[in-house]
């Protein structure tokens, strides 16, 4: 049974995670395979429904359950696996020191198993129960112990990203981004957005303590990758890594970042983010809002020290009771019965489960070669309207003038030097169409020479007759933009560009790129002839505008009156 990432602390949930996915059901296997106490079905089956629904004092009572049951001298696998999930529900509770003795008591039984999961997770356990402690030396350390028992690169990349965040608790930010930064170029991270995204964001937190400018894009790359996977957990963690990063610079923005924290923090029930949203929200608000937020930090953190120590307290009596209940092995045989129920309704549920899972690969498959279909009929239309539209600027730009210079050249005599002159002049012009056209259809580098080449085709529409002004072009994270919305930013700017040149008569052209919230936005504007609206909708260059705007969920506006000149401005989702 696979845990709620949400039960985690951040430190300790992807190995756990990992160890949570290839160890459970194994062990889960082989208890229920087991010939000894029929009543270990009845208490994993249990212990992990009651883990599953945060009711960690059950789901404790049960795991103890095992643990008490089993025979130190054969079960001591299933012994350790008892003892790492009570390590585990305690740490959960901030019972450090108890859960501290549950994973040193697992480490006993080491030399009995072979089971590399097991050890990882344990030194997991103890390191991070380190950490909550202060006791960075020891958690370190522990980390280091578990990294030998990682099976794959991205368990080691996990392990190595929680050994840097050690160093970043301890102030050693130049030490932790050297961890960090051969990390975020590992292919087994960069294939995993969670992942990777978490170092990113580690990362950038470290640069911003040691005030490095790199710090903001760091951050903001990391929100973009939380945000396209709605990886809610990990924007807690983002939110409030910026608010830290605007507090001094911009307590307005900081104080908006702190909310967007809180607010996510209480959708994915995580009380320890909660609290750190709130201390940002206390330093970044003045007056009665500074006090309501306060008041709500103590009632909050009250309530988890009250709940917390009820656990503790709960835990202890449970371990004391359990001895008892080793001398009552022979009331719970009457729940045998049950207990074969239950298993045959976990088994039916298993099944419905397989053919969900059928159906919806299923269904995969056939959107998938659907989605396919189109995207090849959609291909084939876009050939076909570009060669349409190349055989058009053909006949309308270069047949008339090809035939007229044909025509010239026949009738006039070449030996003069003022028709010579003519001649060339005309081939010259449409050698200038001919490669005008040859730039409107060619591929576009959307990589690192975007920007480059975006500037090079405004600029081209430049003329001694035409000045055109750019601002705020490289104020822009292009990088953050997909490639198919880059190619459309030009596409369209070029449209626009050659539809001035075709009918405005301008003599200056403002274009003006800025990020308005999480979209890009751009504005185009000339000082020209204008046009009446209808004239506008008649024009197909324009129209492939709105069509590939309208295409991205981008939004799209033409203001223009006779003698008024033109403007458009669009936006594009980032």
């Amino acid at each position: 049974m696979a845990l709620k990432k949400k039960h985690f602390p951040i430190y300790i949930i992807l190995p756990l995670l990992f160890f949570i996915i290839h160890s459970c059901k194994k062990e889960q296997q082989s208890i229920l395979k087991s010939k000894g106490n029929p009543n270990y079905t009845k208490y994993i089956t249990l212990a992990e429904k009651f883990l599953e629904n945060q009711k960690f004092d059950s789901a404790f009572y049960y795991y103890n359950k095992i643990k008490s049951s089993s025979d130190p001298t054969k079960d001591q696998e299933k012994i350790i696996y008892s003892l790492l999930k009570i390590a585990y529900i305690q740490q959960v509770q901030a019972d450090y020191s108890g859960s501290e003795s549950s994973a040193t008591e697992a480490l006993r039984f080491f030399q009995a198993t072979t089971n590399p999961e097991y050890k990882c997770f344990t030194y997991s356990v103890l390191a991070s129960n380190y950490k909550s402690l202060f006791d960075f030396d020891k958690a370190i350390y522990y980390f280091n112990q578990a990294y030998h028992f990682a099976e794959n690169e991205l368990q080691k990349a996990i392990l190595k990203n929680n050994i840097a965040v050690i160093f970043r608790e301890k102030e050693d930010y130049q030490k932790a981004i050297q961890i960090l930064m051969p990390l975020s170029l590992k292919k087994d991270v960069l294939n995993n957005p969670e992942y990777y995204a978490l170092i990113l964001d580690n990362l950038g937190y470290c640069y911003y303590k040691l005030g490095n400018t790199k710090s903001l894009g760091y951050l903001k790359q990391s929100l973009v990758i939380r945000e396209k996977i709605k990886d809610n957990f990990g924007l807690t963690t983002s939110y409030m890594s910026l608010s830290d990063y605007f507090i001094k610079s911009n307590p307005k923005l900081a104080n908006e970042y702190a909310q967007l924290a809180y607010e996510n923090a209480t959708i994915v029930n995580n009380t320890s983010d909660r609290l750190k949203s709130l201390e940002s929200l206390i330093q970044t608000s003045v007056g009665n809002q500074s006090k309501s937020y306060s008041e709500k930090y103590i009632r909050i953190n009250d309530s988890i020290t009250k709940v917390r120590q009820k656990a503790r307290n709960q835990f202890a009596k449970i371990k004391y009771d359990s001895k008892k209940e080793k001398e009552e092995n022979l009331a719970l045989k009457t729940q045998k019965t049950e207990t074969a129920l239950e298993l045959e309704q976990q088994k039916n549920k298993n099944l419905l489960l397989y053919f969900l899972i059928l159906i919806g690969i299923l269904s995969t498959i056939f959107l998938y070669y659907y989605l396919k279909a189109i995207n090849k009929k959609e291909k084939i239309q876009t050939s076909y309207d570009t060669e349409t539209r190349i055989a058009k600027k053909l006949h309308d730009e270069l047949a008339n003038d090809v035939y007229h210079t044909m025509a010239f050249a026949e009738t006039q005599d070449l030996s003069s030097s003022q028709n010579k002159e003519i001649l060339l002049t005309n081939l010259d012009a449409i050698y200038s169409r001919t490669r005008n056209i040859s730039k409107e259809n060619s591929t576009i580098d959307t990589g690192l020479q975007f920007v480059a080449g975006l500037k090079e085709m405004m600029s081209s529409f430049n003329t001694a007759a035409v000045t055109i002004l750019i601002n705020g072009m490289d104020s822009i994270n292009w990088n953050a933009l997909e490639t198919n919305k880059k190619i459309i930013v030009y596409r369209v700017l070029q449209e626009l560009l050659i539809n001035m040149k075709k009918h405005s008569q301008c003599s200056l052209v403002v274009i003006a790129f800025k990020k308005n919230e999480n979209k890009l936005q751009i504005d185009y504007s000339d000082n020209g002839l204008g046009a009446a609206s209808d004239k506008i909708n008649s024009r197909n260059g324009l129209q492939n505008v709105e069509n590939r705007i309208m295409a991205i969920k981008g939004t799209i506006t033409f203001d223009t009156k006779p003698g008024k000149g033109f403007k458009s401005s669009f936006t594009i989702p980032i």
